[in-house]
């Protein structure tokens, strides 16, 4: 077992630079099963592209890296942001190294330029370009949606009916469901999130 203290490190994989890693505490725990990276004290990470350029920041209280799986536990105030205006909130998030994807089985509320989305289950791809969010309701622009009005076809007696709309036209909001969500590979063992650190990267 190793710790380490102030940490503030570059991971690569496959000889390419990934993110950084800035945290108070660094434990690294061979001894359990199965092996594990620690942060108690929380973590800051920044993401990179292939030409080093930050792609992102992802921040929680908590968080365990479970190297052999290559699968990240995120817990506590969980928080991304990318560089596309992208803001993700949540208490829990995965980090699925092997399908290169993010999810998580808790309230979670994504904010984008256009719209909001808030549910009980979210996924994503790393980039957080495409993602879907299950049993959640979500604020759009008005120019977002479509009103499709309709009228009944006048009656024989010169009376006129009008169909309703099928969306509010005065509205800027709109209720989604979504299918339930398709299983993940299971996680590791989940734990309560210990209080946030005040450390600043």
């Amino acid at each position: 077992m190793m710790v380490s203290y102030g940490v503030n490190t570059l991971i690569s994989d496959s000889g390419v630079i990934k993110y950084r890693i800035v945290s108070e505490r660094w434990e690294v725990n061979t001894i359990k099963n199965p092996s594990r990276w620690i942060f108690e004290k929380g973590i800051f990470m920044e993401q990179y592209d292939n030409t080093f350029h930050i792609q992102g920041h992802i921040q929680a209280d908590t968080a365990w890296y479970y190297d052999q799986q290559k699968l990240w536990e995120l817990r506590g105030r969980v928080s991304i942001r990318n560089v596309n205006g992208l803001i993700f909130n949540s208490e829990e998030l995965f980090w699925d190294g092997i399908r290169h994807e993010f999810y998580s089985y808790k309230f979670s509320r994504l904010v984008t330029p256009e719209r909001t989305l808030e549910g009980t289950y979210f996924r994503s791809d790393e980039k957080m370009q495409h993602y879907e969010v299950s049993n959640s309701v979500g604020s759009f622009q008005t120019s977002d949606m479509e009103n499709d009005d309709s009228s009944a076809q006048q009656s024989g007696n010169g009376a006129q009916q009008s169909a309703a709309p099928n969306q509010p036209s005065t509205s800027g909001t709109q209720a989604t469901e979504t299918q339930s969500a398709p299983s993940q590979r299971p996680a590791a063992t989940r734990r309560a999130a210990t209080q946030k650190s005040n450390y600043k990267p």
